[in-house]
């Protein structure tokens, strides 16, 4: 008896024409349906700890689910021409799509970060990392395997059918085809920002991971391939930025000068006194005036405006003047501080998951970092913590460090100052005629607002007195960093800045300033000063964030790590490098630089990006 036509060969002599068809139809169909279903089992796993709600919106947006299902297919579409065997071809689809997807389905639980493209070129790290948690096998990871041996065990006994040369070329350029239609959709901008959007499903749309895996896995995996690869600066030559940064060592703080270093980032705070706001009292910023008075204030001039917190909060921790994906360990100020025998960690009172802090902070060298998960949340029933609980806790954090005797670093991110404000209503319990003396100029909705962020700014000031004020009569010595990450949201359109008669003309060198500036301090107690033989006072260059920690090291007198010796030139001449293009040199804002400078600033930048690509720090 002959054997059922499905599980022949296609040479078998008796064959019809009819017959043959059939069985072709059969093998291609299922080797098309074998991808998609691969693609299918990765969109489950894509999910990791969330809810299934998610993969309901997967069903939803045809974009998302057209290519996470692409990529698969055109993979075993190519494989399948050039081994001409279905079963082996769905083998190394599945191993590398599933293996992927596996993959960021732990990364997800244990981390809470989703697997990148970047990822695959940080084996070593990741294996490092892999090795501190526990792999396990639950029931969506099981499945994934019995449909895996399912597959194959149907493709291999029913799907038999190879093609001929002229078959397989044929299906090795339809492969071909399929990728280069793929890739291309997969990386475009557009595509990914407008059309494959999934945030209705979400329980945050603000969080970077879940806004990933609302995607799929296999898809935004692709995408990410995008941003995998920096573009190296003009001229880069990695021996060259070597050889100069070779030219210095990294300097010991002396013993006998480890003082304690505070820094705060205040969120959306800026001085509005320098606007010349209309009817603003002078008690709002009071305290902030004092403090300026005591120690050494500038501008702070940032790369963002109402928005992108990380980017002042990374460059200042880091040196760097431009960012990128942080994936591993990269060298910062925290490493260094590490170093030098110091206790390193820093607060946020608000999700860990905002701007991936709780994983990227461990890669700047933060030893411990505290968030509303693992500390605020006994303290706020879940939810952000506001200053009058922030700054307490700072000053608790820091007693403990010095009451051990260990020197202490801490660098911490407030959220009180977060926009958007309500133009509706007023929530705090000062009074708003006593931030605004005279309201006549402005309407209800533009009162509210500014009344709701003066509030917000006044409250933060009064907890920044209580903590100057004790740590002013600390015998330990402590130097505080305090600096706004951008200016605040102030109604749609900039509405309340045009109220207050701002606006922002950036072809003038002071609407620039206007928008991209805030305000740092740099304050020491008087313990701090006789240690160190230094008042910090006066008043400091207009600096972008990359140089601020310079500022702090050159007030202590410390001569600081080998990167921060190679900028110090650079920060002299050319204090302000922004993304924008646009340079401050001796007080004047410019895009062009003479040919000194510009050969200056082209040096910095290979050796910035030698530095954050070359990890220094804590490994032999």
């Amino acid at each position: 008896m002959k054997r059922f036509f499905l599980f022949q060969r296609q040479t078998d002599p008796d064959w019809s024409a009819e017959k043959k068809a059939g069985f072709w139809i059969w093998n291609f169909g299922f080797v098309i349906l074998a991808a998609i279903g691969i693609g299918l089992v990765s969109l489950r796993l894509a999910l990791g700890p969330y809810s299934l709600e998610i993969f309901q919106g997967y069903r939803e947006c045809l974009p998302i689910l057209l290519l996470n299902l692409l990529v698969p297919v055109a993979l075993m579409v190519l494989l399948y021409g050039l081994t001409g065997r279905s079963g082996a071809s769905f083998l190394v689809t599945a191993a590398v799509i599933l293996g992927l997807s596996a993959a960021n389905y732990y990364k997800l639980t244990f981390r809470d970060d989703p697997m990148m493209f970047a990822d695959l070129l940080l084996i070593k790290e990741a294996a490092g990392i892999a090795g501190n948690y526990h792999l396990f096998l639950n029931t969506r990871l099981t499945l994934t395997l019995v449909c895996v041996a399912a597959g194959w065990l149907f493709l291999h006994f029913c799907v038999r059918g190879r093609p001929k040369r002229r078959g397989r070329v044929i299906w090795s350029l339809t492969g071909v085809a399929a990728w280069a239609i793929t890739i291309p959709l997969c990386l475009s901008s557009t595509i990914y920002d407008v059309h494959a959007v999934n945030y209705g499903h979400l329980d945050n749309q603000w969080s970077s991971t879940q806004q990933y895996i609302s995607r799929g896995f296999i898809y935004p995996f692709v995408h990410s391939a995008g941003e995998a690869f920096e573009i190296p600066p003009e001229g880069y030559s990695a021996q060259e930025a070597r050889s100069t940064l070779d030219q210095y060592q990294d300097a010991d703080i002396p013993e006998d000068q480890k003082v304690n270093v505070i820094g705060v980032m205040l969120e959306a705070y800026n001085d509005f006194t320098k606007f010349g706001t209309p009817a603003l009292s002078e008690d709002v910023y009071a305290v902030w005036h004092q403090l300026e008075a005591e120690g050494y204030s500038g501008n702070l001039v940032t790369n963002i405006f109402a928005g992108g917190t990380v980017d002042t909060e990374r460059c200042f921790l880091t040196g760097l003047p431009t960012l990128s994906n942080f994936r591993s360990d990269t060298n910062s100020y925290a490493w260094y501080f590490q170093t030098q025998g110091y206790r390193v960690e820093g607060m946020h009172p608000s999700a860990d998951w905002f701007y991936n802090r709780k994983n990227i902070n461990q890669y700047l060298g933060f030893s411990e970092y505290f968030f509303m998960e693992n500390y605020f949340s006994d303290l706020t029933e879940w939810s952000t913590a506001g200053d009058d609980i922030f700054f307490p806790e700072l000053l608790k954090r820091y007693r403990e460090a010095t009451a051990e005797g260990t020197p202490y670093f801490n660098f911490s991110v407030t959220y009180q100052g977060h926009g958007p404000y309500s133009g509706s209503e007023y929530y705090w319990p000062y009074s708003p005629d006593s931030l605004l003396l005279d309201g006549d100029q402005y309407t209800q909705e533009e009162r509210y607002i500014l009344a709701n962020y003066f509030a917000s700014i006044k409250n933060t000031n009064e907890n920044l007195k209580v903590l100057t004020d004790s740590l002013r009569e600390d015998p330990e010595p402590v130097v505080l960093v305090l600096f706004g990450d951008h200016n605040p949201w102030m109604g749609d359109g900039n509405s309340v800045y045009k109220a207050i008669g701002m606006d922002f003309d950036m072809g003038t060198q002071q609407g620039f300033l206007d928008y991209y500036s805030t305000r740092y301090i740099i304050w020491a107690n008087d313990a701090a000063k006789a240690v160190l033989g230094s008042s910090f006072q006066g008043t400091g260059p207009d600096i972008s964030p990359c140089f601020l920690m310079q500022q702090v090291f050159d007030l202590c007198g410390w001569t600081g790590p080998a990167y921060m010796q190679a900028s110090r030139s650079v920060a002299a001449q050319v204090p302000v490098i922004h993304t924008t293009g646009q340079y401050l040199v001796d007080g004047t804002l410019t895009s062009e630089l003479d040919p000194d400078k510009q050969a200056l600033v082209s040096d910095y930048m290979n050796l910035q990006y030698y530095w954050r690509k070359h990890f220094a720090y804590g490994k032999e």
